[in-house]
């Protein structure tokens, strides 16, 4: 069984969509069993209309919600201990809960992990990794929004958090990885870039096949499994990439309506239309994990629709039953016995 705690009362919808999409999730996944912390009055109602559900959960009743716009630091002040965020993460320090998930306000989620679950050993800041549509079928992209700036480490540190969850996403051997830069030759770039891909590539990680620096258009390209970067420039790439496909698609509802023989050509393309507004559709790869803490951390988007939150259930599964954390944490210790000096007469 995969144990899944969710925090019913985070995001735009809170229950009303986090119930139906552990519906959903569970029908996939007979093997699942759930969490749940939320507010009585608003979630048992919306609970035992899934009775399927309802036998294969546990209801923990919160009087705390943490809202979409708090700060974290006020969020840690009044929900810490007692809040649905608060109580579904700490399933998960506690044993409870191989995997959380919550669409709840993004940074109050991540000061609220990092202070329940702590970091990793040797990873001075987590990051959140978000999973990328492609020409070739889905990429990894870290960070997306977690850290803002990263020295050479903390980049080299991030490819192996996300080396780590392409071989459990993907049950790829040795993922590729890319650096994010402004072009792919090596005198280009940031220094902290430059001197990140000097240690990864001298460190011959044998989790990671390292590819070298990789341009913006490269992530859709599908051109590494795993493109690495810092927080701001990450976050800009999500949001502007978010855009862009919500642009194509208003561009192609203007197009096929704009005449009475669009009208008819649409008809005999929908097929193609409706594969397209698939791949564009975010709901499909709705889910950012949070790496390097112990524990697995997912990110719902707050506006998920059932669908989307059933997908972040989805990558949850996937990373608890392919073992991350210990992936992680098995990438991290050989990188740093590589690191440590020999010890005894040879080291004289």
């Amino acid at each position: 069984m995969i144990r899944i705690s969710l925090d019913l009362m985070g995001g735009d919808f809170g229950p009303e969509v986090v119930i139906p999409g552990a519906a959903k999730a569970l029908d996939r996944h007979p093997d699942i069993t759930f969490i749940m912390y939320g507010m009585k009055d608003r979630c048992e109602t919306i609970l035992g209309k899934y009775p399927k559900l309802r036998e294969k959960s546990v209801f923990h009743e919160c009087d705390v919600a943490i809202s979409m716009d708090e700060k974290p630091s006020q969020a840690l002040r009044r929900g810490r201990y007692i809040s649905s965020m608060w109580r579904s993460i700490e399933a998960v320090k506690v044993g409870d809960a191989d995997v959380v998930v919550s669409a709840g306000n993004t940074g109050a989620l991540m000061a609220m992990a990092k202070f329940c679950l702590r970091t990793m050993a040797n990873i001075e800041r987590p990051a959140i990794a978000a999973i990328w549509p492609t020409l070739r079928g889905e990429s990894i992209v870290l960070d997306v929004g977690a850290t803002i700036g990263a020295d050479s480490q903390q980049l080299l540190d991030f490819a192996l958090m996300g080396g780590a969850m392409a071989r459990a996403l993907f049950e790829i051997d040795r993922p590729t990885i890319g650096l994010l830069n402004v072009g792919v030759e090596e005198i280009k770039g940031q220094e902290d870039v430059k001197e990140a891909g000097r240690l990864i590539r001298e460190a011959n990680l044998e989790s990671l096949e390292y590819f070298g620096f990789v341009e913006g258009d490269d992530i859709g390209k599908g051109t590494v499994d795993v493109v690495v970067t810092e927080g701001f420039s990450g976050n800009i790439a999500l949001k502007a990439a978010e855009g862009t496909a919500k642009q194509i698609g208003a561009y192609l509802r203007a197009a096929m309506t704009r005449t009475l023989l669009a009208r008819i050509g649409y008809i005999f393309a929908k097929g193609a239309f409706d594969l397209l507004r698939e791949k564009l559709d975010p709901s499909k790869v709705n889910g950012g994990v949070f790496l390097g803490l112990n524990g697995i951390v997912i990110k719902s988007h707050g506006g998920a629709n059932v669908e989307a939150f059933a997908a972040a259930i989805d990558v949850g599964y996937d990373m608890a039953k392919n073992g991350l954390t210990q992936k992680i944490d098995n990438d991290l210790k050989k990188y740093h016995a590589k690191r440590q000096p020999p010890i005894g007469p040879e080291a004289a």
